[in-house]
């Protein structure tokens, strides 16, 4: 055996956590178990860094089904269930984009079927280098393709998303994936693993040696080396995943099973011990029967292996054949790998002899919490006068919408499936995704958000932010915000400098949803997104879930016709810092985060489900990223018409591209009555885009030649 200081390093295990080992086997581990703490006491598995800040998120809502700890967050909307859930792959896309990125979702796929869901939708957030470097555009063009390489053949769309560009994600690029589901109320499913004696089924693809240490690998820093790290990189079949889909879901309909769970990170290690785990139960594993497809694959490296479409399942008593018949009729193999026992104990067999016997809480919930040392992150306060100075808005709004930043995601989302499954309402862009419920009236709206310059600026405020603009984006389609999932995406948690932000993050999000009195459902933490030291900026993804009472309701672009009002809800600041306009135009970093005040946030939301529900509103978009002008030119890209805008300012930088929350621009035949700030600022008209400031006309371009730019930027880079 290699020296002991090898060894753990190889592990991502400390010293102390091996003499904790030590303490619980009271014997040294043998290499079997060493790997198995290796990945279940990964950060990535065990969450040792965040568990304690983490359990200060509130987890109760009056929609929720199932919050945290299970495979998916679970709420209700009417008369159905639904199941969703954000992950992230952003190691693994780094090393190889493409099987980075479709086993990304593949994975987040598999942990909503597991629920008892069908997948109806797949929303991305992606984040990379600037697209000058050659390699940031093979990194983007690999998950991209990877994405869509998977969830089209699953026959799941991809319903909406973003795309970021910052410098620090060169070596480091986020993919964060929210797959959201549909299920009876009565019909969840969970990580359970009943009582001694019940059968453990192993149903999927055949075992691999990709994937090994996979969990290890994302919970470690990149050096200078990743071309190695490849082997720790799965290999997806989305042909057989959907194959997997509907066998699982027949399994469930004819209510064979006592508990089901994902073989995802740490493999059939970590489905079989925290299913027994939670059950208060043991494991035996027969390593012989478990499908292979490499010849000489180790003990080890069977029950490390990370290969995917794999599913362990609790069979009810004496049901075994009947669920091999129905994977065996979908061209699934499913077999007997281990029983449930009543020792308590994780033990694996292979060829007759015991490989490995550990008590199976020591890795399902025994592994270390650390409260690890933090110093409050350093706060950008920084505001110049010089930003809000006069300029050539014409040239402003040209630069902008022709940057990567804010140029129309078109390229990425054409290359995947949509209108698969027939419940789109609202197409990619145009706002929220909405998505019907088959067989009533309501609908569901989903987003995903994210704002890295916030979070580099300061994270509690950027959480803050982050969680009102996802709330804010449902409201523009009437829909009330049922629960949220995320992915908390940090540098090196044993850096207290990152731990900070860590801790501000999640300080900042538990302020918002406590304000709005809306649950965390479960999530993800990705930490160690550093190479060479160099740390992505604080960013927290939001992916939030909302319903709307009538899909029929709900505003959308085609609704806009010549003639109609458009009118700024909400409260005006003097917020540039942090800004597109501040990058683009100015070509500067940083400066202080907006500022928000949760009140008129909530009331501005509530006024827009108001006026959706009672018909007055036929379109809506929030005021996101890039402020006013750039946020109304995309949207009249969707009506298909001109604008005229007048509007009367003494802060036109701060209008046109300020990024304060807490307002909508809408679009309506008649007037707005609503209680809160509202001025009519023009009316859609012809096919120019035209405005006027204090009375003097400053900006007139046509709108298809502005639409063109925007939607030139992407094939421009990529295809050229």
């Amino acid at each position: 055996m290699k020296p002991l200081e090898k060894l753990l390093e190889e592990h991502n295990l400390t010293l102390e956590e091996y003499e904790r080992i030590k303490e619980i086997l009271g014997r040294e581990p043998n290499l079997v178990e060493l790997g198995l703490f290796s990945v279940m006491w990964s950060e990535h598995c065990s969450y040792k860094s965040s568990r304690v800040h983490l359990a200060k998120l509130p987890t109760r809502g009056k929609y929720l089904i199932q919050g945290p700890g299970e495979n998916a967050g679970v709420v209700e909307a009417g008369e159905k269930a639904v199941v969703f859930k954000v992950e992230s792959h952003n190691h693994p896309s780094f090393v190889e984009p493409y099987q980075g990125a479709a086993t990304g979702v593949g994975g987040i796929l598999r942990d909503i079927f597991t629920m008892g869901a069908r997948p109806v939708a797949l929303l991305d957030s992606l984040h990379f280098g600037p697209l000058t470097q050659p390699k940031n555009r093979a990194i983007m063009e690999g998950v991209v393709s990877g994405i869509a390489g998977y969830g089209n053949p699953v026959g799941v769309p991809t319903v909406g998303g973003e795309v970021d560009f910052e410098e620090e994600f060169s070596h480091n690029p986020l993919v964060n994936v929210m797959c959201v589901g549909i299920a009876d109320k009565d019909r969840i499913f969970y990580a359970r693993a009943g009582k001694p004696g019940l059968s453990l089924i192993y149903a999927g693809a055949p075992t691999g040696r990709d994937g090994i240490h996979g969990a290890t690998m994302a919970s470690a820093e990149f050096g200078e080396e990743t071309e190695h790290k490849k082997v720790n990189v799965q290999v997806g079949d989305p042909f057989r995943e959907k194959l997997l889909i509907e066998a699982t879901l027949e399994v469930m309909e004819k209510d064979l099973i006592v508990g089901i769970q994902d073989m995802g990170a740490a493999g059939l290690t970590s489905s079989s011990s925290e299913m027994a785990s939670k059950s208060g139960v043991g494991v035996e594993l027969y390593l012989d029967n478990v499908p292979l497809r490499e010849d000489g694959m180790t003990p080890y490296e069977i029950l490390l292996s990370e290969s995917q479409e794999r599913m362990l399942m609790v069979a009810k008593e004496g049901r075994e054949e009947e669920i091999k018949e129905i994977f065996k009729k979908w061209g699934i193999d499913a077999v007997v790998v281990g029983k449930t026992t009543g020792d308590r104990r994780f033990r694996a067999k292979w060829k007759g002899e015991v490989v490995a016997d550990v008590p199976v809480d020591a890795l399902a919930e025994d592994a270390p919490k650390y409260k690890r040392p933090f110093v409050p992150p350093q706060i950008d306060q920084r505001t110049d006068e010089e930003w809000g100075r006069e300029r050539d808005w014409e040239e402003a709004l040209l630069k902008i919408l022709s940057s990567p930043e804010m140029a129309s995601r078109r390229w990425v989302y054409q290359q995947y499936d949509h209108m698969v499954q027939t419940n789109t309402v609202l197409l990619p862009g145009a706002g929220p995704a909405v998505l019907k419920i088959k067989g009533q009236k309501q609908a569901i709206a989903l987003t995903i958000d994210a704002n890295p310059s916030w979070g580099r600026a300061n994270p509690k405020a950027a959480a803050i932010l982050t969680v009102a603009e996802a709330f804010r984006n449902l409201a523009t389609a009437g829909a009330e915000p049922l629960g949220i999932s995320n992915c908390l995406n940090f540098g090196n948690p044993e850096k207290p400098e990152i731990m900070g932000q860590f801790v501000e993050t999640v300080e900042g999000m538990k302020q918002a949803l406590e304000f709005f009195a809306v649950p965390v459902t479960g999530g993800n933490v990705s930490f160690y997104n550093e190479t060479q030291g160099r740390a992505i900026p604080p960013t927290l993804v939001i992916g939030a879930v909302g319903l709307v009472e009538d899909y029929r309701t709900i505003p959308r672009p085609e609704r806009v016709g010549e003639g109609y009002g458009i009118y700024l809800l909400g409260w005006e600041g003097r917020d540039l810092g942090s800004s597109v306009y501040l990058r683009v135009v100015l070509g500067e970093r940083g400066g202080k985060a907006p500022e928000i005040d949760l009140e008129k946030e909530r009331v501005l939301h509530r006024e827009l489900i108001r006026l959706a529900k009672e018909g007055k509103l036929s379109y809506a978009v929030d005021l996101s990223p890039g402020g006013l002008l750039p946020n109304l030119a995309e949207a009249l890209f969707h009506i298909g018409k001109g604008a005229e805008i007048s509007v009367e300012t003494d802060g036109e930088a701060y209008l046109l591209f300020g990024e304060s929350p807490s307002r909508a621009i809408v679009f309506a035949s008649g007037e707005i009555e609503t209680e809160i700030p509202s001025r009519k600022i023009g009316i859609v008209k012809g096919e120019n885009l035209r405005v006027y400031l204090n009375g003097r006309k400053k900006i007139d371009l046509e709108l298809e030649d502005l639409k063109s730019i925007w939607e030139g930027v992407f094939p421009r880079i990529f295809d050229h």
